[in-house]
């Protein structure tokens, strides 16, 4: 079988925030950018993967989903405990100084886990974690 991933979806609160952290400190791209003010949907994705983009959602937007579902995914996200994406790069040491240096939320700084990657963590600004495993 040749499967691969698309697209995966992350909430966002704040979508100048998150163009901020995703287009200018991580330098993906901005694809799509839809609808208005707090209720957009930005799909970005790194220049060299065009067929793999993280579209940027407001949060809760299933129409399936009840207030008090609504308000708990809000409060998971504001404790960073709801959405989480890893990603991979060959400088862990660079990707991590960039981050830090741009006023990132960092959780973890680079380590060598006992299992055999190395790897660091940070928030993005609508507090879903985003882990950075050194390929290489």
């Amino acid at each position: 079988m040749d499967i691969t991933i698309q697209w995966t979806f992350l909430p966002h609160t704040d979508p100048e925030a998150s163009l901020a952290f995703y287009r200018d400190l991580l330098g993906f791209e901005v694809r799509n950018d839809v609808g208005n003010g707090a209720m957009r949907w930005i799909t970005v994705g790194p220049a060299e993967q065009p067929g793999m983009s993280i579209v940027l959602e407001p949060p809760g937007m299933d129409p399936g989903i009840t207030e008090d579902e609504r308000r708990t995914i809000t409060e998971m996200m504001a404790k960073g405990t709801y959405a989480r994406i890893t990603l991979a790069t060959a400088d862990l040491d660079g990707v991590f100084d960039k981050l830090k240096a741009g006023g990132a939320e960092f959780v973890q700084e680079p380590t060598d886990q006992p299992y055999g990657l190395r790897d660091c963590a940070f928030r993005d600004p609508a507090g879903n974690l985003v882990r950075f495993n050194q390929t290489g």
